[in-house]
């Protein structure tokens, strides 16, 4: 019960986390504060950055699997975060790895959310439009 507590206590602190960094205005720190903020929920940024989407997914065994799913999505919406402030190829990389993750997640999940659905269906629509 008190790690369910706990969970639930850091989804709330990164959700609102997240809320405040993207409505900076000032580009730089925007993303040192999202660098930070993959160091605080699922680790250090430059890994996050340069594995292979396996590597990525294989990184969650670090985790209690409770967490897993939870760690998950938050690094599936830095991701997804993360690629509004880039262009190019970057972006592209961080939009196929936030589809990775969260259409694990729903595979994977026992709840059922409409938000996570339609952000896959974002991501869909922008890779698609790419090609």
């Amino acid at each position: 019960m008190l790690e369910r507590d706990y969970i639930m206590r850091l989804i709330r602190e990164f959700a609102e986390a997240l809320e405040l960094l993207l409505d900076k205005k000032d580009r730089d720190i925007q993303r040192q504060e999202m660098r930070n903020m993959y160091n605080q929920y699922v680790g250090p940024y430059e890994f996050y950055h340069t594995a292979a989407i396996s590597d990525v997914m294989d990184s969650f065994t670090q985790f209690a699997e409770d967490e897993r799913i939870s760690r998950m999505e938050m690094l599936a919406d830095l991701y997804y975060a993360e690629a509004d402030m880039l262009c190019g190829p970057s972006r592209d990389m961080l939009l196929e790895k936030a589809l990775a993750l969260f259409s694990f997640i729903d595979r994977h999940s026992r709840t059922y959310s409409m938000e996570r659905m339609a952000k896959i269906g974002s991501i869909r629509q922008r890779i698609a439009s790419k090609a």
